[in-house]
């Protein structure tokens, strides 16, 4: 068995895990949670949502242990869990009712009763904008702005290269500017 303060890096714990030491991840759940669960309260806009998917991540990591490979970088590879888990749970409720806010009620839902600071205004602003982008545009800009993942980082987890990832960030940023400039006039 191996001592906790032997492992250092997320791939040398997650190899840990993988050959059976799983109280090991507990170590990588207090490293991502947070992480993963920003990134799926984004894409869902539902906080209990995100809390109950960001579970299953950390729940489907130790059963799917084995499909992680030695030498691949564990947060993307995690990163990866988070977005099936995400895509699984959308494709199982597109037919019931939907836990997604419609982009009608998003502000509904993003504005408080009472009036806010500018800040806040603003910030209402961004999230109803970020609301109206594609699922995909939406998750790109989340990942690299939010999550502050490295374009290397993104073009890997989506199987793609970087100038790929960037062209597809320019203009996710070009049409969330457009969405927020819109919204800002209303």
């Amino acid at each position: 068995m191996t001592k906790t303060s032997d492992l250092t890096t997320d791939e040398q714990i997650m190899e840990a895990v993988k050959n059976g030491e799983l109280q090991q991840a507990a170590v990588l759940f207090e490293r991502f949670h947070k992480r993963i669960f920003n990134f799926l309260a984004r894409m869902t806009m539902d906080r209990d949502l995100a809390e109950d998917l960001t579970q299953n991540v950390f729940l489907r990591m130790i059963k799917y242990r084995n499909s992680y490979r030695e030498g691949n970088r564990f947060q993307s590879w995690i990163y990866q869990v988070a977005r099936n888990v995400f895509s699984d749970h959308y494709q199982a409720n597109k037919n019931k009712k939907s836990d997604f806010i419609a982009v009608e009620k998003m502000s509904d839902h993003m504005i408080d009763h009472e009036e806010g600071t500018q800040q806040d205004e603003r910030e209402k602003i961004l999230h109803r904008s970020l609301a109206l982008l594609s699922e995909e545009q939406r998750e790109l800009l989340i990942l690299t702005r939010f999550q502050q993942m490295k374009y290397e980082e993104v073009a890997e987890l989506m199987e793609t290269t970087v100038a790929n990832i960037k062209v597809k960030v320019h203009r996710a940023i070009a049409k969330l500017r457009e969405h927020y400039f819109e919204l800002e006039k209303i």
